[in-house]
């Protein structure tokens, strides 16, 4: 059954008062006192909400198959937890969990143990506790339930504007100290008014990495490895990096693919993503996903990096699969003919073609293609990374507002303004199915 953006809302609210419920009372039984663990000052931990909703939207069709229920939840939670963390360091210079003490992690964002129960909680969520849930939902009168969730998500947007900005106010502050023996009760009081001051002791008291002292020394940390760059352009795993391996790998995806379909099939089919362009949407964040998760093991064993590259590109298709349909109503690729398929969406001898992908890109492709990037000079690269990212927005955009003409005219709807008329013109059923020969339209609810 679809859920409605009304039915997302609540259970993103559920959970995340749930998720805090929860983080609180571990933080009591380890530290022997309560501690508002959450990133805001209301009693909401939205990580817990994103994934509970993330799972409603990608899991339901893996309700029966238990296993890879799990796997999925695992996967796709680890996946927000890992970006959640990677962001919040990548704007405060510090880590706000840290499992690097823990066995098997990734970075210190996520770790084995806590992903499987990620996993866990997904059954839970979508074998039992999401359709209980849904019923509570529809017990309330509409009218009321939509009005209190414009009032708690009000409250939670102005609660994250003031968290976030004591945060940077604290970082702010910190970067103008010159020595970490400053009189920190002095920073503290010029650092603004009550609320504020309020909201920075509780940060410095839910997250020790926060405290000021801890807080310095990460921005003096983050500044001295700043300094210690080489200037290249796009150096390390750094962001014009994979902006750069992004196009590299959409357009070798889109070669590749071509060639392969014209060698198994002997027909010559576009296998583009976009509107303009011999680029492949899927190949080219695959590459990148590949890159962050896997870069600092690239020198690991061919096998590990298979496995790892089996198991993540399958999921990242199967992901990939799910949204393309919710959102255009469209199915690209149906694998449902072949042996050892997941709802046709993904098959066992494709997520195997990810795995030796993983280990060609690592070992051979992706060496050549970063020291080659690195030799481009920087303020050239700068300026044809923002101009390519531009024309990708662009191209994306296109691309989507003409599928979404396309499923339009497949019920006869007439166009209602200058643009609808310009992509009939433009993008014909003829073109787009040129474009995207194995497409099919289903129905979907929309929410």
């Amino acid at each position: 059954m679809e859920r409605t953006i009304y039915d997302l809302l609540w259970i993103c609210l559920v959970y995340a008062f749930s998720g805090w419920c929860l983080e609180v009372c571990i933080a009591a039984v380890r530290r022997h006192k309560l501690i508002n663990r959450g990133f805001l000052n209301a009693p909401f931990c939205m990580l817990y909400g994103v994934a509970a909703v993330s799972f409603e939207l990608f899991l339901p069709e893996l309700k029966d198959r238990l296993f890879f229920l799990f796997l999925g939840g695992t996967l796709l939670a680890s996946f927000l937890e890992y970006w959640t963390g990677r962001g919040l360091e990548r704007l405060f210079h510090k880590k706000w969990w840290d499992y690097s003490n823990e066995k098997f992690h990734l970075d210190g964002y996520v770790c084995l143990k806590y992903s499987l129960l990620w996993g866990v909680f997904a059954v839970i969520t979508i074998k039992f506790t999401n359709p209980l849930l849904i019923k509570m939902i529809n017990w309330v009168p509409n009218l009321i339930g939509v009005i209190t969730l414009w009032v708690i998500y009000g409250v939670i947007a102005a609660d994250a504007l003031s968290t976030i900005a004591a945060v940077l106010q604290m970082h702010h502050r910190l970067k103008r100290i010159d020595r970490i023996s400053e009189d920190m009760q002095k920073l503290s009081d010029s650092l603004g008014n009550a609320l504020t001051r309020r909201i920075q002791h509780r940060m410095a008291h839910a997250y020790p990495n926060m405290k000021p002292e801890q807080l310095l020394a990460a921005i003096r940390h983050h500044q001295k490895e700043t300094a210690q760059l080489t200037g290249k352009f796009g150096e390390g795993c750094s962001f014009y990096k994979l902006v750069s391996l992004f196009f590299i790998g959409a357009f070798l995806g889109d070669i590749v693919e071509t060639i392969f379909v014209y060698v198994t099939t002997h027909v010559l089919m576009s296998r583009s993503s976009v509107a303009y362009g011999p680029f492949s949407i899927v190949w080219g964040l695959g590459c990148v996903m590949l890159t962050v998760v896997l870069y600092r093991y690239r020198n690991s064993n061919d096998r590990h990096i298979f496995f790892t590259g089996t198991i993540l590109g399958g999921a990242y298709e199967y992901a990939c699969s799910v949204f393309t349909e919710r959102v255009f109503g469209t199915v690209f690729w149906d694998y449902s003919h072949l042996p050892f398929n997941l709802g046709g969406r993904i098959n066992l001898l494709y997520c195997f073609f990810w795995g030796i992908v993983s280990v060609i890109w690592l070992k051979m492709v992706y060496p050549f293609f970063s020291k080659w990037i690195e030799e481009i000079p920087v303020k050239m690269g700068r300026v044809c990374c923002h101009i390519l990212i531009v024309f990708m927005v662009f191209d994306m955009a296109v691309t989507a507002i003409a599928l979404t003409r396309y499923r339009e005219r497949q019920n006869q709807t007439v166009p209602d303004h200058a643009i609808e008329s310009w992509l009939d013109d433009h993008f014909p059923n003829q073109r787009i199915e040129q474009m995207y020969p194995n497409m099919k339209i289903v129905h979907v609810n929309h929410f």
